[in-house]
């Protein structure tokens, strides 16, 4: 990752931490198209966003070094587990440059959905990226809907009041 960006996505953990005494977090509404990516997953196969269209898709990037990114990770594992049959999908980003510390975080503490790499943080650029974690819930048509960055305690009711309302269209 570029010097410049990773000191960037480094602030915006920090102010997530608690460094900024305002909204820790915040959800934007919208509704255009979700830019279509392909990237390499976990498993080593190369997965493409385009391929689950039909589904409710919650994109999430992350960062093992990210506090809040930690903390969100066994709370989406819980959506997703609870959801996944009603046409569901997590994909989570990482945006490391070196995927070595999130494969041995992920070692230690495994989720149920997909983690992608963004280690050239193409995607991210396309996605605009500016906080750590960021997600970004894309409906069933692939149109962007939500947008939320940071994460508290409590932000997980907000996704799934989003994740339910989507399913539900």
């Amino acid at each position: 990752m570029k010097k410049e960006v990773k000191n960037i996505l480094w602030v915006s953990c920090l102010l997530l931490l608690g460094g900024f005494t305002g909204n820790t977090s915040a959800s934007t509404e919208m509704n255009k198209p979700a830019a279509d990516f392909t990237l390499k997953s976990l498993s080593g196969k190369n997965l493409k966003l385009s391929e689950y269209a039909g589904n409710v898709v919650l994109l999430n990037f992350w960062a093992s070094w990210c506090t809040p990114c930690r903390q969100e990770m066994p709370l989406l594992n819980n959506l997703y587990n609870k959801y996944e049959k009603l046409g569901f999908v997590i994909l989570g980003v990482n945006v490391e440059e070196q995927t070595d510390k999130a494969r041995s975080y992920l070692a230690d503490r495994p989720v149920d959905f997909s983690i992608l790499f963004d280690d050239k943080n193409m995607v991210s650029k396309q996605y605009n990226v500016i906080a750590m974690p960021t997600t970004v819930l894309i409906d069933r048509n692939g149109n962007m809907r939500y947008l939320h960055q940071g994460y508290k305690p409590g932000d997980e009711k907000k996704y799934r009041k989003m994740i339910k309302k989507l399913i539900r269209e």
